[in-house]
């Protein structure tokens, strides 16, 4: 059962329905479905009812408000026997996918001459935020690249345009900005606005269905069963 955040946009919605089709494809047999913690229908809580067990995969970048609070308290009254996986982030696929992406913006992947803007949602879990500029300390060290960087679109800073500029005031050659989104929406939108406006020279696409995180919903899903006692592994 892979809950996604859900939004009124519904791009985010058919990214989710890709993902997870992509998953069937990779795992034929496997019993996967989609629920959403807003906006869209059904709800996990909904989902999860007609079901004796289940492994909950969160499509979530990262642990935050969403995976600590609002998943438990949507599985307090569910009768069901259900393992929760941790979210989809941070693992090293991650960043893959990310190089995919700007990859297929037309960058050259660990450029010396080009600045990364890693740009996640924001949160109001400093944890959370913390996780994203980890993930961009790592990705510094692991590629050439001239300087990694976060954003943030909400909840912390700096903005990406504001990354942006200090970036070009630092005398970096080339600035391509990496949107840590799961889908196109409200957020995307706003981050290649404002970020193109500033003077980034691309943005790449949010990561979507890519092939890495298919792996990773299956790491997930396989490491939430071997937890189950034996019997109730499938």
């Amino acid at each position: 059962m892979a809950v996604a955040h859900g939004s009124r946009d519904p791009r985010a919605a058919a990214v989710a329905e890709a993902l997870l089709h992509r998953v069937r494809l990779a795992r034929p047999g496997l019993d996967v479905r989609v629920s959403y913690l807003d906006h869209v229908k059904p709800a996990l809580t909904d989902a999860l009812a007609p079901l004796a067990e289940a492994v909950v995969v969160p499509l979530l970048l990262t642990a935050a408000y969403h995976s600590k609070v609002d998943i438990p308290g949507a599985l307090a009254g569910i009768d069901a026997r259900v393992e929760v996986s941790p979210t989809l982030g941070p693992d090293p696929l991650l960043t893959a996918a990310l190089e995919r992406r700007l990859a297929e913006a037309g960058a050259v992947v660990g450029d010396p001459g080009t600045a990364v803007v890693l740009v996640s949602a924001g949160s109001s879990d400093a944890t959370a935020n913390a996780t994203v500029r980890t993930i961009a300390r790592d990705w510094a060290r692991s590629r050439p690249w001239w300087a990694v960087t976060t954003a943030f679109a909400s909840a912390s800073g700096p903005r990406p345009a504001e990354a942006v500029a200090m970036l070009r005031a630092a005398g970096a050659p080339r600035v391509v900005v990496a949107p840590y989104l799961l889908a196109p929406g409200f957020f995307a939108d706003k981050v290649a606005r404002e970020a193109l406006a500033a003077g980034a020279d691309l943005v790449a696409d949010s990561l979507g269905p890519a092939p890495e995180l298919v792996r990773i919903v299956l790491d997930r899903y396989d490491a939430a069963t071997a937890r189950r006692p034996a019997y109730l592994r499938v």
